[in-house]
């Protein structure tokens, strides 16, 4: 039995720790009967009537558990929530691997805690740390777990997570997907244990799932679908989506889902505030279909929904879905009974497009119509992740020659391809494996470095302007260049953008002035510190694009309360250009206006914004009475 430790979750004003253990002189969680119904419904279209009236009951113990574990402060917080609070312009997300850092004296995630602590101006940007997998595993950099439910020794102990959680929310990685083969859970199951049998998708053929069958499948891999293991009575083949080291978890087998369940109800009494659902894509394996996307996996994903509304309302569930948009987006459900925050997967690779091409139209065209469907739902916005930089997101919104024209300028970068199995078989691009910095600029460019982080910072920028909420992989708040030599070393092509910091060399480099690093991560956090403070960013703020010209993308974005407007304009091009804005559409009397980044003021005229613009700048207007009365109300 795992001996847990008091942890926080946020709630409306603060947070409060959950028991070390459950208290049952308290009342117990009392479940509608509505709810109840909803919650059967679900397992009845998973698994039929019968198996969902057979599994209801151990779906109820685990929730009064979990609820068990409660302090009456924390279940009054939770009463006093509303929804509509989920998100603010203040939330902003660092992602990093629990040891991207090290240090000589310190455990990774020690020294992560130690180096945001220390960083204090870390303190005012980022709301949410997310911690990419750090329990224990066999391979792919943490993705295949051995153990859900320990802190992978090499990295800390359960008390740094919460030493991290005292200062930030946290976002756990539910790795649901899969789990290794080197887990308990699969050597149960190679042992004959009847309670393993079917934890996983077995054969005892590899011809039992036909050619037809293996050809329509839809998979972000290459390698066969079916993975050959000895088990204690015969030789078995195994589903695995990703790798052989990654089985893939049963979920038409109900035992799989409840103890997954428990497993997400035990990140969220260790602290997790978000729970990011990796690969859910592809969390159904079903022969005869794509494997992707299938109603059982959108219906999982509302029981998960279902059960937090129940047991932990504040907490938000994540999907990552590297997938056309529009497919992408469904897993807003109706807006109230999926996930909260949806990956903004086309972004990234359309943010490259049009600093590659220098021209924003393909951009602002699909913004002008992104939107989502409540309050209560928003985006992810990122630009690089551990993984790379997907293409997926843009595979209806760009063609094949323009997402084709990415690839070519992204390899002249020094960047990797990875590729996936497509309908039909076939192999198409799936991901960029680069950094976010040299993706942008060109390693062996002799331009000045000024210039490159200008160009940097300004591709960043778009990341902030848009509805939604920032998301910044750690290696992109620092500029990392691409580290090929790890990638021949290891033979992943994903380690181009995985490298291991050293800590103390990182805050001497940030604390000298003359470094790349230290003037890059000044510019940068200037727009961070200015984003989290304007209301004008807040994720349900409206916006509206404004198609200025092809070297700018133009964006006004104006305050839930309408009292607040930032018109945003950034030069996507190497050429300085006079950008002139007809005011009166946008119903905005205002003469005088502020650049919140370039901290200067500019003066309309009849109705006309004349703005010049040098390579790469970033402009963020405000009209000067708005933040004048921002001023005097001590916003």
């Amino acid at each position: 039995m795992i001996q847990e430790i008091p942890q926080t979750i946020p709630s409306t004003q603060q947070k409060i720790a959950y028991n070390n253990q459950p208290d049952y002189t308290q009342p117990l969680l009392e479940i509608p009967e509505t709810v109840r119904q909803k919650l059967l419904n679900r397992l009845a279209f998973l698994y039929g009537e019968a198996q969902a009236k057979a599994c209801i009951g151990e779906l109820e113990r685990i929730l009064k558990v979990h609820y068990a574990h409660k302090p009456s402060e924390m279940i009054a917080a939770e009463e006093v929530f509303r929804e509509s609070d989920y998100f603010t312009q203040k939330d902003m997300v660092l992602i990093t691997y629990g040891d991207l850092l090290c240090s000589e004296t310190l455990s990774p995630l020690a020294t992560l805690e130690k180096f945001l602590q220390d960083y204090v101006e870390l303190h005012e940007i980022f709301s949410t740390i997310h911690i990419l997998p750090f329990f224990p595993y066999s391979s792919d950099r943490g993705f295949s777990i051995t153990d859900y439910r320990m802190v992978d020794p090499n990295l800390g102990s359960w008390q740094d997570i919460a030493d991290i959680g005292n200062a930030y929310k946290l976002m756990f990685d539910g790795v649901f997907n899969h789990i290794s083969a080197k887990s308990q859970v699969f050597q149960e199951l190679l042992n004959g244990h009847p309670d393993y049998k079917d934890f996983a998708t077995v054969y005892r053929s590899p011809d039992e799932l036909t050619l037809e069958q293996r050809r329509i499948i839809v998979r972000p891999r290459t390698s066969d679908i079916l993975t050959e293991y000895q088990a204690i009575d015969a030789s078995i083949w195994v589903w695995t989506t990703f790798s052989p080291d990654q089985i893939d978890l049963n979920y038409r087998n109900p035992q799989v889902l409840l103890y997954v369940i428990d497993t997400l109800l035990l990140y969220i009494r260790r602290g997790a505030s978000l729970v990011r659902l990796d690969a859910v894509t592809y969390l159904w394996d079903e022969p005869g279909t794509t494997g992707a996307n299938l109603e059982q996996t959108h219906q999982v994903i509302k029981l998960s929904r279902d059960i937090l509304d129940v047991v932990a309302p504040t907490v938000t569930l994540v999907t990552e879905t590297n997938i056309p948009h529009e497919q992408n987006i469904s897993y807003f459900g109706n807006g109230s009974d999926e996930a909260q925050i949806v990956y903004n997967f086309a972004l990234p690779p359309l943010v490259l497009y049009t600093f590659y091409t220098e021209d924003s139209t393909a951009l602002s065209k699909w913004a002008d119509g992104l939107d989502y469907p409540s309050v209560t739902t928003t985006f992810l916005n990122i630009l690089d992740t551990h993984d790379g930089i997907g293409l997926m997101g843009v595979k209806n919104i760009l063609s094949t020659s323009e997402i084709d024209f990415i690839i070519q300028k992204a390899r002249e970068h020094g960047a990797f391809v990875s590729y996936k199995t497509g309908e039909g078989g076939k192999d198409e691009p799936y991901e960029i494996n680069s950094t976010w910095f040299s993706a942008i600029n060109l390693d062996s460019s002799d331009e000045p470095m000024d210039l490159r982080v200008k160009r940097y910072v300004a591709s960043r920028s778009l990341a902030l302007v848009l509805r939604g909420i920032p998301g910044i992989y750690f290696h992109g708040l620092v500029g990392t260049l691409n580290d090929v030599e790890s990638v021949m070393r290891t033979k992943s092509k994903r380690d181009i953008n995985r490298k291991i910091l050293h800590a103390e060399e990182l805050s001497s480099d940030l604390r000298n002035r003359n470094t790349k690093l230290s003037y890059l991560v000044k510019q940068l956090r200037k727009l961070l510190e200015i984003r989290v403070r304007q209301a004008a960013f807040h994720p349900n703020g409206s916006q509206q694009v404004l198609p200025l010209s092809p070297a700018i993308f133009a964006l006004l974005r104006t305050s839930v309360d309408g009292k607040e407007h930032i018109l945003t304009l950034t030069n996507v091009t190497n050429q300085e250009g006079q950008i002139a804005i007809d005011l009166s559409p946008l119903e905005i009397e205002a003469k005088h206006w502020y650049d919140l980044v370039g901290r200067r003021g500019w003066m309309a005229k009849d109705q006309q914004l004349t703005v010049m613009l040098q390579p790469y700048d970033v402009v963020w207007l405000i009209p000067f009475v708005e933040l004048e009365r921002g001023i005097e109300s001590g916003k």
